[in-house]
């Protein structure tokens, strides 16, 4: 930057696709968070939220200095406003912090008919320059989320030449489409991809034919060395190892991209990017960032990891072709439901099996972690068990080390 900024903490804003991931990602560290409410959003397949779960996960958030905003980011068809007035009215008497649109057909009824719930711009109106994030502003928005094909360059030249708050991706999936507008899944699972219902079709595995004239199609590649063939697939996205950039240029809020992805995912990415910003922002000249955030990350499944379109343009080494060159080596096994002092026993509530002798990690928020070995277990009739198989099943065992309701673990595959 030419000219040194004041630094502003920026805000930790968390997906959460259903009640349980909201509060998890609260209690481990997001500021705020999104959500789908039952219309108007991108992830119909989402555990999308009830005017009375909005309200419960509203009052939860408030508990701890957090908001909730509404994704309502589709595009929409003749007949589909309908209605969205009376929708926005009741995000705004729940509580709702601000809804993040792209339409800007639902901009115009959410300000006129829902005055007083904020409007953020989504992603999906590829705000890529100053002058666009200006004439939002007079339009009455408060904060643009930038397009994902902003340069970190492109950043700061915004941040230059604008007040408005910026908002930006630094974590998760990155859509191989321009801002995420794409129509393969309408032409090819007859699913609208900008009304919610996106198949993923450039995450299918696709393969290369020959087909001379009047002949059956021969494969090219099956014969050959290559294997798990993507066309088309990106990389995720990781900004971890550059936090500075993302401050000292202005962004007010670190955006996460997953509102599908497990409780596992968004406790340990929350986890993650909190310690990684009140670090610097605790000591910004001798910041440094640690691998063990980094290591932190690949604990989670996800896609390899890249910084998107913030340095360079992508090439074929951000995306997904031939075998997977790093794969996560750990899965959520298990949550802490309570702690007896007294005899150092946790009740746990498993979510994958694991079994006597499995080495075991337990972390928490604010990076408590440790690890142990399985030497005993008992099931809830307090009968010792050697194996726990079955899902969501309650177990008791005893820990090395103190734990919290809310604590997770995990294991090596």
């Amino acid at each position: 930057m030419t000219k040194k900024q004041p630094l502003k903490r920026p805000e930790i804003l968390a997906p959460a696709g259903t009640l349980e991931k909201l509060k998890v990602a609260i209690h481990y560290g997001a500021d705020a968070v999104y959500i789908g409410g039952n219309a108007y959003g991108l992830r119909s397949r989402a555990g999308n939220f009830t005017y009375e779960q909005m309200a419960e996960g509203v009052a939860f958030a408030k508990e701890h200095q957090a908001k909730v905003y509404v994704a309502a980011n589709m595009v929409t068809h003749e007949g589909n406003q309908e209605g969205a007035g009376e929708f926005f009215r009741e995000l705004r008497d729940v509580g709702i912090s601000a809804v993040i649109v792209s339409d800007p057909a639902l901009i115009e009824i959410c300000l006129t008919e829902a005055p007083g719930l904020p409007v953020h711009l989504s992603t999906q109106a590829s705000a890529t320059n100053f002058e666009t994030l200006e004439f939002w502003k007079e339009e009455g928005l408060e904060r643009i989320v930038l397009g994902r094909e902003v340069s970190m360059e492109e950043v700061a030249e915004i941040r230059r030449n604008t007040d408005v708050e910026i908002e930006a991706f630094i974590h998760g999936a990155m859509c191989i489409s321009y801002s995420g507008r794409c129509t393969l899944s309408n032409h090819m699972a007859m699913r609208d991809a900008n009304r919610g219902g996106c198949s993923q079709s450039c995450r299918w595995k696709y393969d290369l034919y020959d087909l001379p004239f009047g002949e059956e199609r021969r494969s090219l590649t099956k014969n050959g060395a290559v294997s798990e063939d993507f066309s088309m697939s990106a990389v995720d996205m990781s900004m971890i190892e550059h936090i500075p950039d993302l401050i000292q240029n202005g962004v007010d809020s670190f955006k996460i991209e997953g509102r599908m992805k497990s409780i596992h995912y968004v406790s340990t990415v929350s986890n993650v990017y909190k310690a990684a910003v009140d670090s610097y922002m605790a000591d910004p000249e001798n910041y440094v960032c640690k691998q063990e955030w980094i290591d932190e990350l690949w604990k989670v499944a996800q896609r390899e990891l890249a910084t998107g379109f913030y340095y360079n343009i992508p090439t074929e080494e951000e995306q997904l072709f031939g075998a997977r060159r790093k794969i996560p080596e750990y899965k959520f096994i298990g949550e802490v439901l309570a702690y007896d002092e007294a005899s150092q026993t946790a009740t746990i509530r498993q979510r994958n099996a694991f079994e006597v002798g499995d080495e075991i990690e337990f972390y928490g928020p604010g990076f408590h972690h440790f690890e142990q070995k399985v030497d005993v277990m008992y099931n809830e009739e307090g009968e010792s068990i050697d194996r726990a198989p079955n899902a969501m099943m309650i177990l008791t065992m005893p820990v090395i080390e103190k734990v919290s309701p809310g604590d997770m673990i995990r294991k090596r595959k």
